[in-house]
């Protein structure tokens, strides 16, 4: 089954009916709304960055159904679909059935989505798939039904034909977070484009264009469905691409070229980071000169000891990537597939003829010398784009991830005395993590007064800190970027204009920004912690352990890549709960009474968390002894 998802606009959810649909087996219905929140959770697609896709319906259960109430999530740190399907709905919601593509996941740290389905009304609630990360799967669906809501999942509780289309939508939409989950590195995808005979360049190397106008926006689209964009030397030398999704979208995937001697052009499209940031991996010590030239542009360079695609993607994985389009050369094709890191390919084949014996194939040497040995797709599609026909498959099949991973649950029943978070080291980094609460990119409004006194809400952490490098600002323009930060629809938005303003107008910057800027994320950690109850109770539980932001490549807010990082995320956040749990009063949350009235009519906060007196944390100055001894098991969900 081939699903089509394009790059459509951010749409406001209204009540409509699904027609058109077979109703004749009694859980067609069930299938036709799920499928439709499929279609919404894929709505962000080349808006944002890939994040786990979440959409919702919200249906009555008379007659026929209608729909009563849609949402999706934007982007990580946004408003959850669940909640936004239901303040859509209103009291449509009483006795409804709500339909999601995957089992809600607690990025909130308060169980944010259930929530609202429970405080709604909703009396059932028809899940697609259960959620695939292993701190999340199954709980939702244990809260729900312990609360008396009826749930059904997809292919255990409610079989057919129907059923089972629906099913397979739901692994596609998320089939980034699947493979993440089930085989610990990113979606990788091949994309190439050759002729009728096998050819992705004439003798001479000239290539543009084998594709249709038609497959190459496809490729735009693809590049905006994806965290990062590979390329090899040999492209870079060839072709000099952008490697841009060109698309009108907001999401931006990272660049990144693999080159063991960093034989590359010293001038180069990749190498204007302005717009869109680019990585350089290369073998260590390769080229100490070109490496510094790279860094003086802007660009990151990244050694490994060998370099090779399953160790790139490794480091990628821990940089949190869930999707990675790999739009490379044959001989860096043959090598990721040998490594075993390519998951689907994305194959246009044009109506034309090249020829040439010595003309480049997609896919270099495999070793394989009887067709017997040959790699098959599975779940193949044919679709015309243009004049091409691109062909889709899977070389490793959509994981599931039932069998693979067990349950908190059930890794509980098999040994009692096991606990996935007694680490004296906690990692936290995506939202979605089991810590993902304690990112500035979780989805926390916060209120602060502005330079005049007045009280400022903001939608994050992150909204705050990067809008608070321009506050102040002798320049006149300033103001109009804080703005824009401020109404960012994501963290991730408001995080790409604050750098880019940054980077571009260094002068707009405040001058003091260098000196006060972790001032500036405590202060809005602190009001972050202090409104909101499950969070400071969240935070005082990690007492006696080291708190690190696990980013690989932040060297500053994070861990970096091998506990080299100053981790001042973690830092602080160990330092405000040490405030917490300080003896002295004075030292304890505090906030102002006509602060938290307006937050308590804004459902904001409830009465604040009084904390225990515990023991403080471990030094810091063991943070990279725990990161370079920090395990890569397949219970390890905390580095995503």
């Amino acid at each position: 089954m081939a699903i089509t998802m394009g790059c459509i606009a951010p749409i406001k959810c209204n009540a409509t009916s699904i027609i058109n649909c077979n109703y004749d087996h009694p859980h067609s219905l069930d299938a036709s709304y799920v499928k439709r929140a499929v279609d919404l959770s894929d709505k962000s697609a080349c808006f944002t960055s890939p994040h786990p896709n979440f959409g919702c319906v919200i249906a009555t259960t008379s007659g026929a159904g209608k729909v009563v109430g849609e949402g999706y999530l934007y982007a990580q740190g946004t408003k959850p679909a669940e909640v936004q399907a239901v303040e859509a709905a209103g009291e449509y919601c009483r006795g409804a059935t709500a339909y999601v593509n995957m089992e809600p996941g607690d990025c909130h740290g308060d169980c944010t989505a259930v929530s609202a389905f429970i405080k709604a009304g909703i009396t059932r609630v028809v899940i697609g798939i259960r959620h695939p990360l292993q701190h999340l799967r199954g709980k939702a669906i244990q809260t729900l039904r312990t609360e008396g809501l009826h749930v059904d999942v997809l292919g255990e509780d409610i079989r057919s034909i129907s059923i089972e289309d629906a099913l397979k939508s739901c692994l596609v939409v998320n089939a980034p977070l699947l493979y993440r989950s089930a085989c610990r590195v990113p979606f990788s995808v091949l994309k190439y484009a050759m002729t009728l005979d096998g050819k992705i360049a004439a003798t001479s190397g000239h290539a543009s264009w084998i594709s249709s106008k038609q497959s190459r926006s496809r490729v735009f689209e693809l590049r905006g469905r994806s965290d990062a964009v590979i390329v090899g030397g040999n492209t870079v030398r060839k072709d000099n691409p952008r490697l841009t999704p060109r698309h009108g979208g907001g999401h931006l995937p990272m660049r990144i070229v693999m080159s063991q001697t960093l034989d590359l052009p010293e001038v180069a499209n990749l190498w204007d980071v302005k717009e869109v940031p680019t990585i350089v991996v290369t073998q260590r010590g390769a080229r100490r000169s070109f490496q510094k030239f790279l860094a003086s542009k802007g660009v990151e360079v990244v050694e490994f000891d060998i370099l090779n695609p399953k160790d790139v993607v490794d480091y990628l994985y821990d940089r949190g990537y869930l999707s990675i389009l790999w739009e490379c050369g044959g001989t860096l094709s043959a090598s990721a597939i040998s490594s075993g890191v390519i998951h689907k390919v994305h194959a246009f084949v044009a109506p034309k003829i090249i020829g040439g014996k010595n003309a480049p194939s997609p896919v270099g040497e495999l070793g394989m010398v009887e067709m017997t040995q040959a790699l098959e797709l599975s779940d193949v599609s044919y679709e015309q784009v243009g004049s091409d026909v691109l062909i889709s498959g899977y070389l490793q099949p959509i994981p599931d991830l039932t069998p693979v991973i067990p349950s908190v649950d059930e890794t509980s029943a098999i040994d009692p005395s096991l606990s996935l978070y007694d680490s004296p080291i906690i990692f936290f980094y995506k939202t979605w993590d089991p810590y993902g609460s304690f990112s500035n990119f979780s989805p926390h409004p916060i209120r602060l007064p502005d330079e005049n006194g007045d009280y400022v809400t903001w939608s994050s952490v992150e909204h705050y800190y990067q809008a608070h490098k321009l506050v102040g600002s002798s320049n006149p323009s300033a103001g109009s970027y804080i703005e824009a930060i401020h109404s960012a629809k994501s963290p991730e938005e408001a995080a790409q204009i604050g750098r880019r303003t940054q980077r571009e107008h260094p002068d707009m910057v405040r001058a003091d920004w260098e000196s006060i800027k972790t001032k500036v994320m405590y202060k809005a950690l602190k009001c972050k912690f202090s409104i909101y109850p499950h969070l400071n109770s969240m935070l005082l539980s990690t007492s006696g352990c080291i708190l690190v932001e696990a980013s690989p490549h932040d060297l500053f807010w994070g861990g970096g890549r091998d506990g080299e990082g100053l981790n001042y995320l973690g830092r602080l956040l160990m330092k405000l709960r040490s405030e917490f749990l300080g003896d002295d009063d004075t030292q304890k949350p505090e906030i102002s009474a006509e602060l938290r009235k307006s937050l308590e009519h804004e459902h904001l906060v409830q009465p604040l968390w009084e904390p225990p007196q515990c023991p403080l944390e471990i030094p810091i100055d063991r943070l990279r002894h725990y990161m370079l001894a920090r395990p890569r098991s397949a219970g390890d969900e905390l580095c995503l």
